[in-house]
């Protein structure tokens, strides 16, 4: 670990790793990916009673509010097991609704941080010719807004119970307009879910339409050109937490690729005797170690309170990236049995593929990078 880690995050690393170690480990066997519901719920409440549940969950409800430092501390020890349980050890961060007031505020964040409701974040547009004509967009009528438009990919949309969507509200007299978040039930009339489907990492995702969808005005977070400010900080946090997960698994690779190298081989000498593979084996470790530079030093910046947007990205792209090479590294040290389905980098392979479009695509993100520091001038890159 970096050397200024103060010792209480080093300890809740050690902490989380006995975790899966001593306790999770004796859950009932889990079939790959698919976690039974019984299952989930054991390791929400075990965590409860370590005090990992609210870690990244407001102060104010029960929870720590723990840093970026300590998120990314949290997320790559968790992604290090790499165990399909590890995505109930964390109650689920607030997101936008942390930054939401009043009656809104009361009506979805306490439900959300009890696990009682979950929410989507609707952001991506549709793209192809017709795009523009599809946007989301709202007027106002009285005191609501009648939503219209169309959200091409939704992370886990099909089991949430609201959206906070990005929709381009119109002006009408004094009342201002401009993108802005606005939460949107699932049960609204004009809602409708157009098309469910699964990606190759098992994430389950919709495409939604809405048709004249009615929303209270008051379901807007802050005010109306707002959105895209909200938006990005929500996104820079995810951003640093993908990475902070490539980096994890990268991790897991590489131990798991040791432990391959240095077992007793048919050969009769260990396949890490041999000069080829160390040298092979040597690429992944240097490459973690970098993407790990890469992360801890975003972090440190994102502690010490300077804007981290152009950082956020560029650590996102790099460690997505090096998971993804060294995990396909990993495959091809251990061999064909590390394609068989059920094998766990066959399983790591699809999920940190999938990374490097979670949160924004490389390449977009790359074009984000040189404009922030052309146009803006932004980061300490």
């Amino acid at each position: 670990m970096p050397e200024f880690v103060p010792p209480e995050l080093l300890d809740l690393r050690a902490r989380l790793r006995a975790f899966f170690a001593d306790e999770l480990s004796q859950l009932a066997p889990v079939d790959g990916e698919n976690v039974p519901a019984d299952v989930a719920q054991q390791v929400r409440d075990l965590s409860r009673e370590r005090g990992f549940f609210g870690l990244m969950q407001p102060v104010e409800y029960g929870g720590q509010a723990t840093g970026t430092l300590g998120r990314v501390v949290a997320y790559e020890a968790v992604a290090m097991e790499n165990s399909p349980l590890g995505r109930y050890v964390f109650g689920t961060p607030p997101g936008l609704i942390a930054r939401a007031t009043g009656p809104l505020r009361d009506r979805y964040l306490e439900p959300v941080l009890r696990g009682e409701k979950r929410g989507a974040f609707a952001f991506t547009e549709p793209t192809g010719p017709d795009a523009l004509a599809r946007n989301t967009w709202a007027a106002r009528d009285g005191d609501d807004l009648v939503v219209t438009g169309q959200k091409s990919f939704v992370t886990g949309g099909a089991t949430a119970d609201f959206y906070t969507a990005m929709v381009n509200i119109e002006a009408a007299g004094d009342l201002p307009g401009g993108l802005a978040m606005v939460v949107i039930e699932r049960e609204t009339p004009g809602v409708v879910l157009d098309r469910r489907f699964n990606s190759l990492d098992g994430g389950h995702h919709v495409s939604l339409r809405f048709d004249g969808a009615r929303v209270p005005a008051t379901n807007i977070i802050g005010r109306p050109g707002e959105g895209m400010q909200r938006a990005v900080g929500n996104i820079t946090e995810e951003r640093i937490e993908i990475a902070a997960g490539a980096c994890g698994s990268a991790q897991w690779a590489v131990n798991h690729v040791a432990e391959h190298i240095t077992a007793p081989h048919i050969s009769g000498s260990r396949l890490g005797d041999r000069e080829g593979v160390r040298l092979r084996y040597s690429d992944l470790q240097i490459e973690t170690y970098v993407a790990r530079s890469v992360l801890y030093r975003t972090a440190r910046l994102a502690e010490s309170g300077d804007e981290i947007i152009n950082e956020a990205m560029a650590a996102k792209v790099f460690c997505t990236e090096s998971a993804g090479r060294v995990v396909d590294g990993a495959v091809q040290l251990t061999g064909g049995a590390a394609l068989i389905t059920g094998h766990p980098l066959e399983a790591l392979y699809r999920r940190v593929r999938s990374m490097r479009l979670a949160g924004g695509a490389s390449d977009i993100l790359r074009l984000n990078v040189a404009r922030g520091r052309i146009e803006f001038g932004a980061g300490r890159m």
